[in-house]
């Protein structure tokens, strides 16, 4: 234990003098900061993908390196330091996991879900929804919010019914097409049918983010196949052609 706080000590140091000494580092603000720590995040989860953990190591230490940033700038401006927000989540975790640290009983992880959602509406959150991050990309929030609302008991009985929805949705799309309806209309529809999919994908414990990923890389590496082995220009070469070594790639990525 006291060489992970000897680590921390060591980081928060360095972090003090960079922010004294360094040019760039006394240039940054919150809102600079913001858009490279989406950049880690999204670097740590392509380690997390990759199953890298030499690489998951380097990208959490990137992460904390942003958390420490953001909380010396806020402790500059009076407004906390980063031992008020370790504290505040630490008080945050204990009175959401009464189960561990109170009287309460549950008897699985749904449970525990189920507890945390209640906890957060007595602690003032006016929706279930209002935890989930606007940014959050399209397909993360929906998964997030099916999985929110179904803590209070908005879900579907079995997974037969969310797939009856899915063949509803895509009959509903495909109208959409073929009366030729607005755009803004087919978007909707088209909508309909990604979210019904998140849906069903969450009920056979299904990443839709994962899953839709691994067939990107897939994707890649096939296509980048065909680039690597065709005989001329891409732009020259028919479907056909691009289809064999389509079929090449497959079996051997």
């Amino acid at each position: 234990m006291q060489n992970k706080l000897d680590a921390f000590a060591r980081l928060l140091e360095i972090m003090d003098t960079l922010r004294e000494q360094c040019p760039w580092d006394r240039k940054q603000t919150l809102e600079s900061l913001r858009n490279l720590t989406i950049e880690e995040t999204y670097e740590l989860a392509d380690a997390i993908l990759d199953n890298n953990l030499n690489d998951i190591k380097e990208e959490i230490g990137d992460l904390l390196l942003h958390l420490v940033f953001y909380a010396k700038i806020a402790d500059e401006k009076g407004a906390f330091h980063i031992g008020d927000a370790i504290n505040a989540v630490c008080d945050k975790l204990i009175q959401r996991h009464p189960h561990i640290y109170g009287d309460v009983v549950v008897s699985d992880e749904e449970d525990v879900k189920k507890n945390w959602e209640q906890l957060k509406l007595r602690e003032g959150k006016k929706s279930v929804l209002s935890g989930v991050p606007r940014s959050l990309p399209a397909m993360i929030k929906a998964y997030r919010m099916q999985d929110k609302t179904k803590q209070v008991g908005f879900e579907w009985e079995n997974s037969e019914q969310v797939w009856e929805k899915v063949e509803e949705e895509i009959g509903e799309f495909r109208e959409a097409m073929q009366l030729n309806l607005s755009q803004e209309k087919r978007e909707e529809e088209f909508g309909d049918v990604l979210f019904s999919l998140i849906n069903y994908a969450r009920f056979q414990n299904i990443d839709p983010e994962t899953a839709l990923e691994r067939v990107n890389i897939k994707f890649k590496k096939r296509f980048e196949y065909i680039e690597a082995h065709a005989p001329r220009n891409l732009r020259d070469m028919s479907l056909a052609e691009m289809d064999a070594l389509w079929n090449e790639a497959k079996a051997v990525l």
